[in-house]
């Protein structure tokens, strides 16, 4: 029976190289990416005082969802696997999932962390989250 495979990815290292495992691992089955775009962000990248600075970033942010998938999907290729893409807005764990348990995945593969230094220590680690919180197996790829 065909599994469907969940992938958040987010272009950083960790992400590509649970993408890599996902498609060695899972070539047979589903598998899906996914990127979330964190409104947190905003705050420290949109700019300030222009209106429709917010609408701006976020087109932004979905054109870089967007460029990963596209490379995501380059790397596919050379499995012979095709990826299907979703791009969701909101706190990454979270988002992760509930996107994972409203679309009925079987397994989520996902990179250790994409964040690194004091944003790692004051937000905590989004793989940690999600491996407690899922409701299906989590395979985290360092």
């Amino acid at each position: 029976m065909t599994k469907k495979v969940l992938v958040p990815i987010d272009g950083s290292p960790q992400s590509n190289d649970a993408l890599d495992y996902a498609l060695e691992e899972f070539a047979e089955d589903d598998i899906t990416l996914l990127h979330v775009i964190d409104p947190i962000d905003a705050g420290y990248t949109a700019p300030v005082g222009l209106p429709g600075g917010s609408e701006e970033w976020y087109e932004n942010e979905k054109e870089s969802a967007e460029t990963i998938f596209e490379e995501a999907r380059t790397v596919a290729d050379e499995y012979g696997v095709t990826l299907d893409s979703a791009t969701e807005m909101g706190r990454p764990a979270q988002t992760i999932v509930e996107f994972a348990d409203d679309e009925e995945f079987d397994q989520i593969v996902m990179g250790s962390h994409g964040r690194s230094g004091v944003s790692r220590i004051l937000l905590g680690s989004v793989a940690e989250t999600v491996v407690r919180r899922a409701s299906m197996p989590v395979t985290v790829v360092r």
